[in-house]
Parts: C-alpha cells; sequence; structure tokens
C-alpha cells in the first residue's frame, strides 16, 4: 500500500528534552593531552559533533595541528601549550578558554604519562620518575577539575571526565606508578562526584582497554601479547580509538544527567568477570 512503510512523528511522549538529547554541539570541551593519541582522536570526534574543542597538550605544536585538522574538517578548535603539571599553566588555559568562548562545558581528563615509561619492578623505579608520574597523571587532573569548576558552577552545568585503564582492575606489573595513578582516579571521581552534584556537575571516569593509536610506547605490545589480550576479551577485535568515544561523548551529553561517581570500562569485555 502507497505510504505504508512511512514512519509517522511521534506524539509528544512527555519525555523531557534532556532525556532526547545526546548532543554536544556547541559545548566548550577541554581535552588535556590532546595532541596525539587518543586525545586527538576525542578532539576530532567532538569537533566534527558540533562541540567547540580545545585541544591541550605539552606539545604545542601537537596541539594546534590538531585543532587545525577539527578545523579543516569543519569544527570550531583552538590548540593551546599546557603543563598540567603546573597549576598556573593550567589555570591561565581555563582563563584563555573563558575568555575565548565564555563558558567550559566538559573537561576531559585525558594527559597521562605512559608511553614513554620502561617497564621495571616497582623497588627499581626512580624516585623522580614516580613523581613526574604522580605530577601529570593525578596533580594534573586535580588541578584542572579545580580550576574549571568556577566556570561550570556559575553556569549550573558541566561535565568533568577523567581516564582510567583497565590495568588497574587486572593489576598489570613493572608499571606501578601508572597503576597506581589511574588508581587514584576512581577514588578522584567518587569523592568529587559527591561535592559537585549539587553546582550541576557530573563527574565519571572511564577505564580504557589495551588501545591501538599512533603514539610509539617504550615498550611497544607484541603481536603475541595484542593476541592474548583479544582472546581474553568478549568482543574479539582489536580496540581502536574511534571504538572509545562514544563513552565520552555520552558522559559529556545532557543525556547522561543522572550518571555521575561511575567508572565505566570501555575494554570489549577485556575486564569482565562473567
Amino acid at each position: 500500500m502507497t505510504g505504508s512503510n512511512v514512519v509517522k512523528a511521534p506524539q509528544d511522549s512527555g519525555v523531557p528534552e534532556y532525556a532526547r538529547d545526546f548532543g554536544v554541539t556547541d559545548r566548550v570541551v577541554i581535552i588535556t593531552g590532546g595532541g596525539q593519541g587518543i586525545g586527538r582522536e576525542m578532539a576530532r570526534q567532538f569537533g566534527a559533533s558540533g562541540a567547540v574543542v580545545v585541544v591541550a597538550d605539552l606539545n604545542g605544536a601537537n596541539a594546534e595541528g590538531v585543532a587545525a585538522e577539527v578545523q579543516k574538517e569543519g569544527g570550531r578548535a583552538l590548540g593551546l601549550k599546557v603543563d598540567v603539571s603546573d597549576e598556573t599553566s593550567v589555570n591561565l588555559m581555563v582563563d584563555e578558554v573563558v575568555k575565548a568562548f565564555g563558558r567550559v562545558d566538559v573537561l576531559v581528563n585525558n594527559a597521562a604519562i605512559f608511553a614513554t615509561l620502561d617497564k621495571r619492578k616497582f623497588f627499581d623505579i626512580p624516585t623522580a620518575e614516580w613523581d613526574t608520574v604522580m605530577r601529570v597523571n593525578v596533580n594534573g587532573c586535580f588541578f584542572a577539575s579545580r580550576a574549571v569548576v568556577p566556570a561550570m558552577r556559575a553556569q549550573g552545568w558541566g561535565r568533568i571526565i577523567n581516564v582510567g585503564s583497565t590495568a588497574v582492575t587486572r593489576g598489570v606489573g613493572n608499571y606501578l606508578h601508572y597503576v597506581t595513578s589511574k588508581s587514584a582516579m576512581i577514588g578522584f571521581t567518587a569523592s568529587m562526584s559527591r561535592e559537585l552534584g549539587e553546582f550541576g556537575i557530573n563527574v565519571n571516569c572511564v577505564r580504557l582497554g589495551p588501545t591501538a593509536t599512533e603514539v610509539d610506547r617504550t615498550h611497544n605490545p607484541t603481536t603475541d601479547l595484542r593476541s592474548s589480550q583479544m582472546a581474553q576479551q568478549c568482543i574479539k577485535a582489536g580496540l581502536q580509538p574511534p571504538d572509545i568515544i562514544g563513552a565520552f561523548m555520552f558522559l559529556a551529553s545532557p543525556a547522561s544527567r543522572m550518571i555521575t561517581g561511575q567508572t565505566i570500562a570501555v575494554d570489549a569485555g577485556y575486564t569482565h568477570n562473567g
């Protein structure tokens, strides 16, 4: 019958608009460590989805390069050189973002040291290296989160998304400083969400499984290791950066209004205990 397969527009269901809004259009999103790897892919995808992306990275040239990529693809972006381990540098970043765009809606605490770390027993880790990892991976999240709160409180809306790792729950050895720093993200997320919920600010953590990126590591995974990891996944496919972006997009959207204090694994079931 003619027109029988045409889907009619639904009547008003009474569902609030925010519950149907999975978008990030016009949201100002700061991504630390956005100059390469997962951060770069995240910046590109947020930009393609209509967000205003701030690419923050210690490597200023990389930050500007990724911002240029976003712009070339039709998005809006700003690249800034930022040292997340330096409180002053972080505060200046947020001041510049507020001056440029008038607001901060989403912070993704992605910056972390991992790829350049040597594998070694914890008792062989130099104290200076331990301190550096903690300053970037933990202090950096603290400084950035604290810096964006005034802007988010003023507008009564915000999302802070911390990046964790499946290395925590699997107890991966020979990277104790990295695993410890990512363990901190779980408590950091849970506690901060208690303090910020009254201001309309949600705080969550996404634990990522083994994800292939263009970033070279001091010890790149062997083919055997990747095969072993994949064999332990529920979904037998290698994780790529685009695979993990959806969780961040959802947590940055109005639709995640009642989700806070949570740690969500995006790892193809790598740490699934069923």
